[in-house]
């Protein structure tokens, strides 16, 4: 279903716009806007399901033990290395 409606635009925003479709990105002014609207769709699903995954991930971290958790010592030794090696150290 399509639903007329009527929207306001900053110049700027117009005349970007108007230029892709003269380019051929987009048939119409309408067609833009509503590509941009579902990638806002799709970028704020995506960071729902990234939150998501990190409150379950720190919901299974606060459930590790602490005798397995990691000296940060040790846990960044790989990388500090690297880093020294790269600087000529």
């Amino acid at each position: 279903m399509t639903v007329k409606t009527t929207l306001s635009f900053t110049d700027r925003h117009h005349h970007f716009l108007s230029e892709k479709v003269g380019q051929g990105i987009f048939a119409t002014q309408s067609a833009a806007v509503a590509a941009a609207l579902e990638q806002m769709m799709q970028d704020e699903e995506e960071r729902e399901v990234a939150l998501s995954a990190l409150g379950q991930e720190i919901r299974a971290r606060m459930e590790t033990p602490r005798a397995a958790f990691i000296d940060h010592d040790d846990a960044f030794a790989a990388a500090r290395g690297a880093i020294a090696a790269a600087r000529g150290m």
